[in-house]
């Protein structure tokens, strides 16, 4: 049985060469530790919103526990659960808190909601906060049923209690006129500094002809807004561009996590080779249209075997008790019968 042509379907493949530049050292953002196990798994419950697998983790800090928002798949489309852990490695199942809404045309089939207004410090374990005394999630929908199937969306959504969310009408659409994003977008990411709100998200082109190589291109761009109304779009977009031949991230530039490290910002991302090797790679700027990338692996895919033998990729970092945790999409096997869960590694040995 040939797989049907996904993102998913795109990874598998070899090392590559680096960039020639650099914004600095990874050496702050190194997390060489992993824990070789999934901390999340999917359900296998029949009926259940993560029956088949989970996905793209965002890990934040809420009175005086750790949570965890992540996608869960069910054959039909994305919707949105919650976990919650005292210690970031043992996490209990709070239930679905974003359930896809038959009679929406928006979220008819999918509602994945990637991140939640955080404190932006990278050295910390990620507060969240509120906006009109709720918290602001952002979240993307696609149109069809099946694995992220048509040009996807990007819209906000307000909670008082995290398990009850109001949903905005769409913010973004594809843009007809970029190239870059006229396929459709992907995973958003929210920032709020100076006043200002950085939505930073990935989208894809139209697929490409097969004299061009076909599939796709993945980067990731910016828009901003100071009422969380009003949207533009960065004209420097895409921020965080494909690589060139050979280079890691030669298919993709995904799934940006993005937080700040004193005046700098640092832009965790992942990456696809023209192979299909997906790794969760970095770029640091000195300011949030500026990100360059740095000519070296975060996390790496694991020996035959691992949890992450497949694929290692979709990064969300917290900080705890002076460690650094970069939790990832952990894919083993191989489609249709791949295993795809939560994983974690950490600046600091277990």
């Amino acid at each position: 049985m040939t797989a049907p042509f996904t993102r998913r379907t795109l990874l598998g493949g070899a090392l590559a060469s680096a960039w020639a530049q650099s914004a600095g050292s990874a050496a702050p953002y190194r997390t060489p530790y992993k824990y070789g196990k999934l901390v999340l798994s999917a359900s296998h419950e029949e009926g259940a919103f993560d029956s088949r697998s989970v996905d793209c983790p965002f890990v934040f800090h809420h009175r005086g526990r750790f949570y965890m928002t992540y996608v869960g798949f069910d054959g039909t489309g994305y919707q949105t659960g919650l976990a919650s852990s005292a210690d970031l490695t043992a996490w209990k199942k709070e239930g679905c808190i974003l359930r896809r809404d038959p009679a929406s045309p928006i979220t008819r089939y999918n509602i994945a909601m990637n991140w939640i207004l955080r404190r932006n410090e990278l050295r910390s374990p990620g507060e969240l906060k509120p906006v009109g005394g709720r918290f602001l999630g952002v979240y993307h929908a696609y149109p069809n049923a099946g694995y992220e199937q048509g040009p996807a969306v990007i819209g906000l959504c307000r909670s008082r209690d995290l398990m009850h969310w109001e949903i905005d009408e769409p913010c973004l659409h594809p843009d007809e006129n970029a190239p870059w994003e006229a396929g459709g977008l992907y995973k958003p990411c929210l920032v709020e500094d100076g006043g200002t709100y950085y939505l930073f998200y990935n989208a894809k082109t139209r697929t490409r002809p097969r004299s061009e190589g076909g599939g796709w291109i993945e980067q990731t761009g910016v828009a901003t807004s100071t009422d969380l109304k009003t949207w533009r779009r960065h004209p420097g977009n895409p921020i965080i561009p494909a690589g060139g031949p050979g280079s890691w991230d030669e298919r993709f530039a995904s799934d940006p996590c993005v937080l700040k490290d004193g005046r700098r910002w640092v832009f965790f991302y992942y990456s696809l080779d023209r192979k299909g090797k997906a790794r969760d790679l970095l770029a640091l700027g000195d300011g949030p249209f500026t990100p360059v990338k740095v000519p070296e692996i975060l996390i790496d895919v694991g020996a035959p075997g691992s949890v992450d033998e497949t694929y290692a990729h979709k990064p969300s970092v917290v900080w705890r008790d002076g460690a650094l945790y970069h939790f990832y999409c952990a894919v083993s096997g191989r489609y249709p019968n791949e295993v795809r869960g939560i994983s974690v590694a950490r600046s600091r040995a277990w």
